[in-house]
């Protein structure tokens, strides 16, 4: 049967208990969907920090996990057939999560579709947009004395915005009820800040963005995922 020892990336990061989830992840939007997610649904995990350094994502180690070299990546000892599963890409660990619990992921069909739907809004634009807006806006690609680049992104940002402002209209959550939606797009909407981006998208403005955001950094659960695990 298979165990914990067969995965690589436990030799650089072991498990003090392999009976919990094993979370490697470091604290940036993506990276907290999972936390938040494993606090939320009370499950019992452990975090490991994976820096942003080559030395961490590119190790062997790590990659043998996620090819693709990015947080967060899971380990469940309790896979879906009794056996160790090992995932990676943010949105498809809030949906097994969801699905392993049966929490925060719909109770109808339909309801699971619009929740999904709005999961994938977030890894197709909301995520990819708001990156690269924070490449162009705050970090090397600022420098780019070529505004077209900042300006593409800044739109597309206020459009993203502007549809899910409205779509907050009338109700307290993105799907209806607290979902992992919301998991996934809130911490993205927190962002901006730290981009220093919300007064050239005009942020106030959002007015159903803006509470949605504060009424879920609010949630307990939410506070210690947005820390887990700690920066060094």
């Amino acid at each position: 049967m298979s165990t914990l020892n067969d995965f690589a990336i436990t030799e650089r990061w072991p498990a003090t208990d392999p009976s919990k989830i094993q979370l490697y992840s470091f604290p940036t939007p993506n990276g907290v969907k999972a936390s938040i997610a494993l606090e939320e649904m009370s499950l019992q995990y452990e975090a490991h920090l994976v820096t942003l350094s080559d030395m961490d994502v590119k190790s062997e180690e790590f990659l043998s996990l996620n090819p693709n070299n990015k947080i967060p990546a899971i380990i469940d000892p309790r896979g879906p057939d009794g056996t160790p599963i090992g995932l990676f890409e943010s949105g498809a660990i809030l949906l097994y999560l969801a699905e392993k619990t049966g929490k925060f992921v719909g109770s109808s069909t339909t309801e699971k579709a619009k929740i999904t739907q709005w999961v994938m809004f977030q890894m197709g634009g909301l995520g990819p947009m708001f990156g690269q807006l924070g490449f162009f806006y705050k970090f090397a690609g600022s420098q780019i004395e070529d505004p077209r680049p900042r300006d593409r992104y800044i739109g597309e940002a206020k459009r993203l915005l502007a549809v899910v402002d409205k779509q907050l209209e009338g109700q307290d959550w993105i799907a209806g009820d607290y979902s992992i939606a919301d998991i996934a797009i809130a911490p993205w909407l927190r962002t901006l800040d730290f981009y220093g981006a919300r007064e050239v998208l005009e942020w106030d403005s959002y007015k159903n963005a803006n509470v949605y955001l504060e009424r879920f950094l609010e949630r307990p659960a939410v506070q210690k995922g947005l820390v887990t695990p700690p920066r060094p």
